[in-house]
């Protein structure tokens, strides 16, 4: 006996993972394994590069490996934008999240197995390339996963969130702990070995999604495809050539990540801010989204430098001696996870409880940023000391001012590039909050070379005025953004 349409209309929706649909594990889990893997070698990653070869290292100069971290991080959000539109025009984003699995893969299994500067190269490559697939559509395809109705769908994206902290606290606890045991390429392989496990998982997991995780929103025309492969192998024997010839050198990595992001940033804007498609009240929220772009920005710069900076600060400065044992370096980075899990349901709860009296989205990137530059400010009373001078329990503090100023921005950017999105550019709105991400975390790598562990104050003092003073900036001008916005808050 079959069921009528009504019959299957009243079935209750699928409660297999905490009350959520069965598919949601399986994206969690890879999600958790790809964060996991991200963080672990990021977190091994700057001092791999700087540490003397006696230590393991490559013995590189740390402004110069400060860099290479930041344009390595830029990158993989740069990335993102390929992803997305590997997915919208060609393969789907489910397809696309497979994939670039896979690539992550031999991008960990690169730096792990190749030695020194191959591996370095081709790992981070890869790694940037994957990342940036899999970051843009892991999201679209959870989303897939509910209705329009389904009153679940936040409750099941807190879970989502909840799996990507568990991998960043993870991740840098036990690659940190076989670096300092064993060696970076134990650290590495585990991170290759973590990802690994989670496209096993993901791979039996994949037949059970919606087959709107596969769809391809707006298919490439076939006679298109020869113009685009061509386009591919064009930039890729382009980028070749550069780095044969010199032009691309590990020194200047951060600053052609800078370039590019700027190129897209602008890019993406004459083509939204152009368009026919877009009506007179769109326009204007468009521009009201440039001041919060530059905020973004700004906050990025100096959040990104718990990966450069902040590592260096920790390996010459912190005491880690906890009890006569000595933490590793890398357990610092595991910090701010554990922040953001304890607290992301506290400022949940608070803008939920506070509802139209909330402070509106433009304050709310102001205190951020504003609260991070406090951040910078924080580390002058313990700057120009000797080795171990700054006590453990003072970062623990810094850390968590950086993850109070983090829930003011991040979450609230992409809810901003959401609601004021155009119509026709609901996807590249986004793309715009992850190139703020994308040129802040380039600026970065690019900021290390100010860095003198020897006269610490200049440098901590200028970024955290500058911080504060963006943020003011726009807290004044919140009244006019909040006029172009045009009715969003």
């Amino acid at each position: 006996m079959t069921s009528s349409p009504d019959t299957a209309e009243t079935t209750p929706p699928e409660r297999g993972f905490f009350g959520q649909p069965r598919a949601l594990a399986n994206l969690f889990g890879v999600e958790m394994w790809e964060r996991f893997s991200f963080y672990g070698m990021q977190g091994i990653l700057l001092i791999y590069l700087y540490f003397s070869v006696a230590k393991g290292g490559l013995g590189m100069p740390e402004a110069i490996a400060g860099g290479i971290v930041g344009a390595y991080g830029g990158s993989v959000y740069l990335s993102t934008i390929l992803g997305a539109w590997l997915a919208d025009r060609l393969l789907g984003s489910e397809r696309v999240l497979f994939f670039s699995a896979m690539v992550i893969v031999a991008g960990h299994a690169a730096l792990a197995l190749l030695p020194g500067f191959v591996g370095v190269g081709v790992g981070l490559v890869l790694i940037a390339l994957g990342s940036g697939g899999l970051k843009a559509n892991a999201t679209s395809v959870v989303g897939t996963l509910y209705s329009e109705e389904d009153t679940r769908r936040d409750a099941g994206f807190s879970l989502f969130y909840l799996g990507i902290n568990l991998g960043s606290f993870f991740g840098p606890v036990l690659t940190g702990l076989l670096q300092s045991t064993v060696g970076f390429h134990w650290g590495f392989g585990l991170a290759a070995v973590g990802m690994t496990a989670g496209l096993i998982q993901y791979s039996f997991g994949r037949r059970n999604l919606p087959a709107a995780a596969s769809a391809v929103p707006n298919p490439l025309p076939a006679r298109r495809y020869p113009l685009v492969i061509g386009i591919a192998v064009v930039a890729i024997a382009l980028i070749v050539v550069l780095t044969l010839a010199g032009v691309i050198r590990p020194e200047n990595l951060a600053n052609i990540v800078i370039v590019g992001a700027l190129v897209a940033t602008l890019a993406y804007f004459t083509i939204i801010l152009s368009s026919r498609h877009v009506d007179a009240t769109e326009r204007s929220r468009v521009w009201a989204f440039v001041p919060l772009f530059i905020t973004s920005v700004a906050f990025w710069s100096l959040y990104q430098q718990q990966f450069t900076v902040l590592t260096v600060y920790s390996d010459k400065r912190l005491d880690r001696m906890i009890l006569g044992w000595e933490m590793p370096l890398v357990w610092v980075q595991s910090i701010n996870p554990v922040f953001i899990i304890v607290l992301s349901g506290v400022f949940a709860a608070l803008w939920t409880r506070l509802g139209k009296r909330q402070p509106t989205t433009p304050m709310k990137f102001a205190l951020g940023t504003m609260i991070m530059g406090g951040a910078f400010l924080l580390f002058l009373p313990f700057a120009n000391g000797g080795e171990g001078s700054t006590p453990l329990l003072a970062i623990v503090g810094i850390l968590l001012v950086f993850t109070v100023a983090e829930l003011l921005l991040s979450p609230i950017g992409l809810s901003a590039a959401t609601k004021l999105a155009p119509s026709h550019f609901k996807a590249q709105m986004v793309a715009l909050f992850f190139l703020s991400i994308s040129l802040g975390t380039a600026i970065s790598g690019w900021l290390v070379q100010f860095y003198d562990p020897q006269n610490e104050v200049p440098y901590f003092s200028i970024l955290g005025a500058i911080a504060v003073v963006v943020g003011l900036g726009l807290a004044l001008s919140a009244k006019p953004v909040l006029k172009l916005m045009k009715g969003v808050s």
